[in-house]
């Protein structure tokens, strides 16, 4: 290859240009690169031809041409595809890769090099992507233009055989190919940054390994064990630290961490985590949590014991769905030693397309994976999912911790033959005795309804909150939250995701120092406050739900035991819980206690309502995924774009973002107006954000109420339309409305 092929150029400061990125120069750096990548899942070889080929078309005298021409020389962003007259060099590189090593496995990789910048296309050319189709680009290129040096290297390279033997009617070939891709892109957005921001390339991987911060977390713990108050539910807590530390030394697999809501799971489970990594050579730790209130908890924690910089949280993707370089290369590629990321984030990213979405996939392999409040996996997903954990754990040196109080039930079982769940006895538990531990942290009685047909009004439940002087009450969905809120009397608290998550974490704290300083409180809450959220009532109401749910809002009561026994009392309430799973769910918990379960709370139970609940549903793979992503066995036909849309556990087509003036809030919000999308400033913005269904955001923009104040971004206009102590004021629909807060 000559010195007259280039990949990228750059302007100085002054306005005169750099020595141009090479072409040659790029392709090997960036085969390297992803050579190293792929290399952890036994993939070197292919790793490096997908690198050595995946721009090849920019040879061509046409691109080439196209690249001198747009400013002179050529401009940063000028290799992008989807930009207007741009020349593809993509489809032409991807084309090469099948013509050198024929369909299979010619075509896994040319998914890989055509979507490197627009995102892993389809096969198919029917519907709504037929135009950016595989298929329907294949038959509009050809390679005749790419240079024959180029042609020479790729044929110089075989990649060998295949790491394992792909089995063609599950999710193993086509998860293998996004993670070739991920390590595709994010080589090749290295090697570019490299040459085009050296000074922000220097920056990266200045991180601690896992072995150097194991000694300060053990020294952290040493302190917290010894400052710690002795008492029994402490006792229990260092009990289970030690049983995590014990697992640690097992063998890489699925395991599953059962600890009741304040057992301390958060840093026994880290505990678990970091001893296991460091025992078994693996690069980092991977937190994946439901909910951003529970995230940003967790994060302090991580940083108090490991340091500031050694936590990374990654829940906003506001900005990371572009095609620039800019905005690509502002989405994290988890190469940090602790990740702490939301639900959302993490299984969306698995079967995403967009290339800044799947970027860091390449970093889950050889790692140490935490699923916490497990029993939150969207069931309308549940099949893919359990089938990627699987093949993660299998291929990609993933260990999985399945960390809860209330345990899905993930295995394959005799009484639901039609389950297709993990192999039977594949989940290991950490902790020695799940029954005795259940039986010595048992700090609640559970009140059950004395009738099931008939509900309570709301006026009958305000007056039994009354009684009580501090208590919470945890309902299903907003408007029951807001209607039983303006019920109560004043200094009442109000919780729900129509409050921003700087709002709620403000008004978390204040119940906690309520709590603490033994003043008289009540809380009105939605299931947000539910799953890690470190509140202690002596009392506890919770309206009829998922059996997941109610013992999840009893972990709120008498957390820390200083009460001989606490109270949760659960309630038919006047509105059923919105339609969809939750319902399912509620109506399994009913049926489980008309047949008379005796403690709602005993885990043996959980096995019981997750398997009728999967039952129950009407789909665990209800958009289809799996059949969309089955390999074609004549064409090698995948169809990725159309997976990655329809896996959405927050269906963003049905719900919008509006930026509000609580706080801070309105100061940043009039920075963005004036600056426009800073990435430093939408990350601290997302601390002001509402997401509204789509009826609400248009009433909204409908009465004025919110503006478009940057491209694609919406603001409320008004504080008074955002009340401070319910949030934003909305009409409400039904809906699943706190699930999965991203």
């Amino acid at each position: 290859m000559t010195n007259k092929h280039i990949a990228h150029v750059k302007l100085k400061p002054e306005g005169t240009w750099n020595e141009p990125h090479l072409l040659s120069d790029h392709l090997f750096g960036t085969a390297e690169l992803a050579s190293a990548f792929v290399g952890v899942f036994s993939s070197a070889k292919w790793g490096k031809l997908l690198g050595l080929m995946h721009d090849s078309g920019k040879s061509t005298e046409r691109w080439q041409e196209y690249l001198n021409k747009k400013s002179g020389y050529g401009q940063a962003d000028a290799h992008l595809e989807g930009k207007p007259n741009t020349v593809d060099h993509s489809t032409p590189s991807a084309k090469l890769a099948e013509e050198l090593l024929g369909k299979c496995p010619g075509r896994f990789l040319a998914y890989c090099i055509a979507g490197h910048h627009a995102g892993l296309p389809n096969w198919s050319n029917e519907g709504p992507h037929g135009q950016s189709s595989l298929s329907y680009r294949f038959s509009k290129t050809d390679t005749s233009g790419i240079s024959e040096e180029v042609k020479i290297i790729a044929k110089t390279e075989r990649p060998g055989g295949f790491p394992w033997a792909f089995d063609g009617k599950c999710l193993d070939l086509p998860l293998w190919i996004r993670m070739l891709f991920s390590c595709l892109v994010d080589a090749d957005y290295l090697d570019t940054e490299k040459y085009m921001e050296i000074e922000k390339s220097n920056k990266r991987g200045d991180y601690l390994t896992l072995k150097e911060l194991l000694p300060f977390f053990n020294t952290h713990m040493a302190e917290v064990t010894q400052n710690a108050q002795k008492t029994n539910v402490n006792e229990l807590r260092n009990g289970i630290l030690s049983d995590c530390r014990k697992a640690a030394k097992m063998q890489p697999g699925i395991f599953s961490l059962t600890v009741p809501t304040g057992g301390g799971k958060t840093l026994s489970s880290l505990a678990f985590a970091l001893e296991h990594a460091v025992t078994f050579g693996m690069d980092r730790v991977i937190y994946v949590i439901p909910y951003t209130s529970i995230l940003e908890q967790n994060a302090d924690v991580f940083r108090k014991a490991l340091g500031d910089e050694q936590v990374v949280e990654h829940h906003s993707n506001i900005d990371e769905d572009g095609s620039t370089i800019k905005s690509c290369l502002a989405a994290e590629n988890w190469d940090a030693p602790i990740i702490v990321t939301t639900s959302v984030q993490f299984f969306e990213s698995l079967f995403a397309a967009k290339p800044g979405r799947c970027r860091k996939l390449h970093n889950i392999a050889n790692s140490v994976v935490v699923l916490d409040e497990a029993q939150l996996i969207p069931v309308e997903y549940l099949y893919p999912v359990i089938q990627t954990i699987d093949l993660l754990q299998r291929n990609y040196n993933v260990t999985f911790v399945i960390s809860t109080a209330t345990q899905p039930a993930l295995e394959c079982r005799v009484d639901f033959k039609e389950f297709k769940g993990l192999p039977p006895g594949s989940i290991r538990e950490i902790i020695s005795d799940v029954p005795k531990l259940y039986r010595e942290l048992k700090r609640v009685d559970v009140e059950l309804p004395t009738d099931y047909q008939t509900a309570r009004t709301l006026d009958d439940i305000k007056n039994d909150l009354l009684r009580d002087p501090a208590v919470l009450c945890v309902v299903s969905d907003r408007k029951s939250c807001r209607d039983l809120y303006q019920l109560m009397p004043s200094g009442t608290y109000h919780l729900s995701a129509l409050m921003c998550g700087q709002h709620r974490s403000d008004i978390i704290e204040e119940i906690k120092q309520k709590l603490a300083d033994g003043t008289p409180i009540r809380v009105i809450s939605t299931q947000l406050v539910e799953a890690g959220v470190d509140l202690d009532f002596p009392v506890v109401y919770r309206a009829l739900a998922g059996l997941d749910s109610i013992a999840q809002a009893a972990g709120r009561c008498n957390r820390e035991g200083k009460l001989p026994i606490g109270r949760t009392v659960v309630f038919i309430p006047p509105k059923k819980s919105p339609p969809g799973i939750l319902r399912k769910a509620a109506e399994t918990t009913n049926t489980l206690f008309i047949n008379g379960i005796a403690d709602p709370l005993s885990h043996e139970n959980f096995e019981k309502y997750f398997s009728r609940l999967y039952w129950s549903a009407n789909s665990l793979d209800k958009y289809g995924i799996i059949e969309l992503l089955k390999p074609d066995p004549d064409e090698c036909g995948i169809q990725f774009r159309s997976a990655a849309e329809k896996f959405k556990i927050i269906d963003d087509t049905q719900q919008k973002s509006v930026l509000v003036p609580y706080g801070k809030g309105k100061e940043l919000i009039t920075i963005l107006k004036k600056t426009g999308p800073e990435r430093w400033l939408l990350r601290k913005l997302q601390r002001y954000t509402v997401n509204v269904y789509q009826n609400d955001f248009s009433a909204l923009l409908l009465k004025g109420l919110i503006s478009e104040i940057t491209p694609g971004i919406f603001a409320l206009e008004t504080e008074a339309s955002y009340d401070p102590d319910t949030g934003l004021a909305v009409d409400e629909i039904p809906f699943n409305p706190d699930k999965f807060i991203l």
